[in-house]
């Protein structure tokens, strides 16, 4: 058996969950079988299991809009992924940048197609902000990737269902394969260097926050919470790679805010860290928060559990599945006005039920440190990186001819 991976991201250029799944995905199917990985940008690891090559792309002379440059780019990745032969027996694609590989190598080669949905556009609207009228391509590209891949791989229960809600897909062409960890890397480590490196403060407990600038993170609710905070708690926000400059500049102005209106020390870090940094700022939180208005799956609260740190998440999608509610953290429902919880937050109500349970734990850190270990065993227990390659394996073998 040997498995094409497309994806945006891999390996070092990852920036998000999608590309985590990845690597790890790759690494622990390369154990069972052989692995080549077909991804952006400049990598190179011709020979080896899992073989990578990274595909560039030149833009400068496009003229199209800014907000198309990165649609156009993909496609143009994607053309270049099957310029070159495809000798695999499953085509097995990540994220709707791919999606237009997988297209060609099935219908050009015959190859049979498994697609992992790590989040649905229709449910992503804000992306518009990003994509402009892109959006709405990338919206019927994966609708006719999902509907022609053999294949479909939801990361959580919930995903699923959206799944057979939105799309034409017979219900037993969509498999549900968690995400997982790897908690020999992901395990806690304490270096109060680490800590100095980036202005936290040892001597104070701190809630930390990790992931991208984005609406789907809801990152910009949980800086608006911080007023509501207990005063002198010590905030980390670990966030970059705004998805606009308007998104950017909003984050600026609600940190200037919070800095104002809060007893304690706000702390951004706004550069893309290392893993090694991203896990001692893990392990040294009391808390640590995931206030997502959409989150099919949420690695970060999986990394955050195997550090031993309890969660405050929204009970959206499948941080259901993840976190255990008075067990490993709490879960918070979004504050809706409306039926649509991408629209229709409220904003006030949100931010004030975040800082409510965020708080609650803050205050206790006996039980922040019980559900910290708790998290770590269930990590241990349910969400392995090698039962996801098995898994994983197993549904090649359904639909290779």
């Amino acid at each position: 058996m040997k498995t094409l991976l497309l994806t945006n991201e891999y390996p070092p250029h990852v920036y998000g969950g999608a590309g985590i799944h990845v690597q790890y995905l790759a690494r622990e199917l390369a154990r069972l079988c052989e692995v080549e990985v077909r991804c952006f940008g400049d990598q190179s690891g011709a020979g080896l299991n899992p073989s990578v090559t990274g595909f560039g792309v030149e833009t400068s002379a496009y003229t199209a809009p800014k907000p198309l440059h990165s649609v156009f780019g993909a496609l143009q990745r994607c053309l270049d992924f099957n310029t070159r032969a495809i000798d695999a027996d499953v085509v097995h694609l990540h994220t709707w940048y791919s999606h237009f590989g997988g297209i060609l190598a099935k219908l050009n080669y015959g190859r049979p197609l498994v697609l992992t949905v790590h989040s649905l556009e229709p449910l992503r609207p804000w992306k518009r902000e990003q994509l402009g009228g892109g959006y709405d391509f990338t919206v019927w590209l994966e609708k006719t990737a999902i509907e022609m891949a053999d294949a479909v791989v939801a990361v959580s229960h919930e995903t699923r269902s959206d799944i057979l809600r939105l799309f034409d897909v017979p219900a037993d062409r969509v498999h549900v394969v968690h995400n997982g960890i790897d908690p020999d890397e992901y395990t806690p480590t304490f270096d109060e260097a680490v800590l100095a490196k980036h202005g936290v403060d040892p001597a104070i407990p701190f809630l930390l926050f990790v992931g991208r600038i984005t609406r789907q993170k809801g990152i910009v609710h949980l800086v608006n919470a911080i007023r509501h905070l207990d005063a002198g708690t010590q905030v980390v926000l670990c966030a970059g790679a705004p998805d606009t400059p308007e998104i950017k500049v909003e984050m600026e102005n609600a940190v200037a805010a919070a800095r104002a209106g809060h007893d304690g020390p706000v702390v951004w870090i706004q550069e893309m860290i290392p893993a090694h940094e991203k896990i001692v700022l893990y392990s040294h939180a009391r808390v640590f928060c995931t206030p997502s208005i959409y989150e099919p799956f949420g690695i970060i609260n999986l990394e955050a559990m195997a550090c031993e740190t309890p969660v405050v998440g929204s009970a959206v999608g499948g941080m259901k599945e993840i976190i255990l509610p008075g067990e490993t953290g709490l879960l918070i429902p979004l504050a809706q006005q409306h039926e649509s919880p991408f629209e229709a937050i409220h904003p006030e109500v949100y931010a004030h039920d975040l800082a409510t349970g965020i708080n609650t734990l803050m205050r206790d850190p006996a039980r922040c440190v019980e559900m910290g270990k708790a998290g770590r065993a269930r990590v241990l227990e349910c969400f392995s990186w090698a039962e996801i390659a098995r898994e994983t394996l197993a549904l090649y073998g359904k639909i290779a001819r």
